[in-house]
């Protein structure tokens, strides 16, 4: 998908299809290319998929935040001159859309989440100190996913080089220690922002209870599950995914 990354000043993103707004929001270890089920099918269904670049090691450290994300985000938002716009996130990408819509309430009109964190997870956390050993880190890589086979060489490759590199790495648990500090429990009960919740049965990061207590939390919300799935619904069952996530906004009229 790299070729079709849009280089615009201080963002850089995806766009493809006319209509209602997309947002789509990826993890911290996860790409852009992360998401290619949904940018190659909701485009024909009438909507405009963006897909941008989220800063994770760009930030200065103090400014590596969940929050400053959300901020981000906000700023692409005008930038582009949207409203009324969907977010659709994953992992931490849900728990950035999460903040941003308890932060921006008129901008969203409705929320997806997957996998998302801003109640829990578990992350690579006490693995880091082995980050040299590859087998180490291609056994954390395939435990995110059902099918271990989801995680490529390639998909291994990238976060094996991201928690290699000392600054990535710092930054990688500044982040995984913002998003434990900005637990949203108290902040759900009060968010009316329509929000399908999509989940893998199968989740081990962010086991299927915190759907559950997402569910239970948001006042307007929907959740589904995804059978013989990890973290990643989008990517381990593409068309499954879109399937839910197309009849919901039919539904919800969006």
């Amino acid at each position: 998908m790299e070729e079709h990354l849009i280089d615009d000043g201080k963002y850089r993103y995806i766009e493809k299809g006319e209509g209602t707004p997309m947002i789509i929001l990826h993890g911290l270890m996860g790409g852009l290319s992360n998401f290619q089920g949904v940018s190659e099918y909701f485009p024909s269904m009438g909507y405009k998929v963006l897909i941008p670049e989220l800063p994770i090691y760009d930030m200065p450290l103090l400014k590596t935040t969940v929050k400053n994300f959300a901020t981000f985000l906000e700023g692409f938002i005008e930038h582009k001159g949207l409203k009324d716009v969907i977010l659709l996130g994953n992992s931490l990408g849900g728990h950035i859309g999460l903040l941003h819509t308890k932060m921006y309430p008129k901008m969203v009109k409705a929320l997806v989440i997957t996998g998302s964190s801003g109640l829990y997870e578990s992350a690579m956390g006490d693995g880091y100190p082995k980050r040299g050993d590859y087998e180490f880190i291609k056994k954390k890589a395939e435990d995110v996913f059902y099918d271990p086979k989801v995680a490529t060489k390639e998909i291994v490759d990238e976060v094996f080089a991201t928690v290699n590199d000392r600054m990535k790495l710092v930054k990688t648990l500044a982040i995984a220690k913002s998003a434990i500090r900005h637990n949203m429990s108290k902040d759900l009960p009060h968010m009316n922002t329509p929000t399908c919740i999509i989940w893998g049965e199968n989740d081990t990061v962010t086991p299927p209870n915190v759907a559950k207590e997402f569910h239970e939390l948001l006042p307007d919300s929907d959740l589904y599950w995804i059978e013989k799935c990890g973290h990643a619904p989008m990517m381990e069952h593409p068309n499954e995914f879109n399937r839910i996530l197309e009849a919901w906004l039919k539904k919800r009229n969006f």
